[in-house]
């Protein structure tokens, strides 16, 4: 029998909690490891129970979500986080990616999106809401002066990104559209394991924890501009 997906759940508000728990506690492959009321708590609660997810909660009293992600990400790296945020344009949201989280969800997510979503990410093999993150993205990296519609990106090139194989930038950019290992196959007329293959080589070359880290970097590296070929 595989072990359970252990979950903490982080937020200030008990009735919160309790929905959330609620809702992943009805699943046979879902276990809640405990609760946090703040980012501090957070920080304890994951160096003792080790889960392997986090639903994070960004506002809240004596450390708030982004720091306590930024901290458990380098502290606790086999430790994936998902952002709580109250709508899908939220500042804090781009700041929880930034930070590490590996997606951020709607606090009034449908209970069956909350437990993919906590499936998904516990597998490495997925991201929440792909093209939401993409468009989160267009819109603060833009936003922040970084780069322009219609405008070359002004960040400096990463070096690493000479150590990419011309086809593994080809689906670096196709990460930072959104698309799914499936959608990527398509386009490139690629079978979905090549397609696995290219993203965990991509994620070791660049260091990078997951693949909405991958999203974060091509923005914030200039290698995808805003409003280049995404379609919402």
């Amino acid at each position: 029998m595989e072990e359970k997906i252990k979950v903490l759940l982080v937020d200030d508000q008990p009735l919160l909690r309790m929905g959330f728990r609620l809702i992943l506690e009805g699943e046979e492959d879902i276990a809640i490891a405990g609760e946090a009321v703040d980012g501090l708590d957070a920080l304890t609660q994951t160096a003792v129970l080790k889960p392997d997810v986090v639903l994070m909660d960004v506002r809240m009293p004596k450390m708030d979500g982004i720091e306590a992600t930024e901290r458990i990400a380098k502290e606790h790296p086999d430790t994936k986080i998902i952002i709580l945020t109250t709508f899908d344009l939220d500042e804090y949201a781009f700041s929880g990616l930034q930070a590490g989280a590996s997606a951020f969800l709607l606090k009034d997510v449908a209970p069956e999106e909350l437990v993919q979503a906590v499936r998904l990410v516990a597998s490495g093999d997925a991201v929440v809401a792909p093209r939401v993150t993409a468009r989160l993205l267009e819109t603060y990296v833009r936003n922040g002066g970084k780069a322009h519609a219609g405008q070359p990106a002004e960040a400096p090139r990463d070096p690493l990104l000479d150590d990419l194989t011309p086809r593994e930038q080809e689906v670096l950019r196709a990460l930072a559209e959104g698309l799914s290992n499936a959608e990527i196959a398509h386009r490139f007329f690629l079978s979905e394991a090549t397609v696995k293959t290219h993203v965990r080589r991509i994620l070791t070359k660049l260091h990078l924890r997951d693949r909405v880290q991958a999203v974060v970097y091509a923005y914030e590296t200039g290698l995808v501009i805003p409003s280049q070929g995404l379609d919402y």
